[in-house]
């Protein structure tokens, strides 16, 4: 059986329960114990909190994880990367009071900056040669400038209206985060394969993401300029209908230019537009 750590709580916790959800690994989130067995399929899920799941799989406490780059890149713990899952984005990044000059990553020379990425944060000032004082705090680093504790912060960045509020701007992006799937370094080939099985299941789940499934009956004389509108993931599949003269085309549109194409449609004479939301998409 694969154990696979995760957040206890936060947008994480929710974003990865959904997701397993999705690929029908079934967990009663329900019980706020350590560890909880999935009802039909062969993972157990430990709860932790997310700067523990880095050296949990590494150490293999758990085989596997699912953990905020961010977190991953900070612990530099001894696992690799099984998946990049594509949600809980966001981007780790160096702030200054808003009414400041900056002039580049030299502006931080001799200051003093806050964060709870140290590690991350020595990386990149060692790479532009910068020497300044690291201020490692435990959550609201974003108040640190405004009480003197700090001239900057090296944060996470979402939608940046923390930073508003706190009267800071973002000067350097330093680097984009997301979800990971991570696992340990000697995971046996039994859970490998069940990996694997997940991430089959999690792209399937992502391949659908913002698309729908289109069926529409046209004239035949009409099928080529209907296909020049709707690429499908390979090509529109074509079925000739009872009624002479007429088929039925299948297809999958992305969801931002559903309405631009469905116009188009209607005017070269598509009837019975039928559009359906699609759970799962295998490529």
């Amino acid at each position: 059986m694969l154990r696979i750590a995760i957040q206890g709580k936060g947008r994480l916790y929710e974003d990865t329960m959904a997701l397993l959800s999705e690929a029908n690994v079934k967990i009663d989130a329900g019980k706020r114990v350590l560890l909880v067995p999935a009802k039909n399929f062969p993972v157990e899920i430990l709860f932790l909190r997310d700067d523990d799941i880095p050296q949990s799989v590494a150490s293999g406490v758990a085989d596997a994880g699912i953990v905020g780059e961010n977190e991953w890149a900070e612990k530099e713990s001894d696992s690799r990367i099984a998946h990049r899952l594509g949600f809980s984005r966001c981007r780790l990044s160096l702030a200054i009071p808003k009414d400041a000059e900056y002039s580049g990553p030299q502006w931080f020379e001799g200051k003093t900056i806050a964060t709870s990425y140290p590690v991350i944060l020595q990386k990149f000032l060692n790479k532009h040669a910068v020497n300044a004082k690291i201020h490692v705090i435990s959550g609201s680093v974003e108040i640190a400038p405004g009480i003197g504790m700090a001239d900057g912060i090296f944060d996470i960045v979402s939608s940046g209206s923390t930073l508003v509020t706190n009267r800071l701007k973002e000067v350097e992006v330093v680097m984009q985060s997301e979800a990971l799937l991570i696992v340990n370094n000697q995971l046996s080939e039994e859970n490998q394969a069940i990996v694997d099985e997940l991430i089959f299941r999690f792209k399937a789940i992502r391949e659908a993401e913002g698309k729908k499934y289109i069926m529409l009956n046209i004239q035949n004389d009409k099928i080529k300029d209907v296909c020049e509108l709707l690429p499908g993931m390979e090509s529109p599949t074509v079925t000739p209908l009872a009624e002479s003269g007429w088929s039925s085309v299948h297809s999958v549109v992305e969801e931002k230019r559903f309405w631009e194409i469905i116009g188009k449609l209607k005017s070269i004479g598509a009837k019975g537009i039928l559009v359906l939301p699609i759970e799962k998409m295998i490529i």
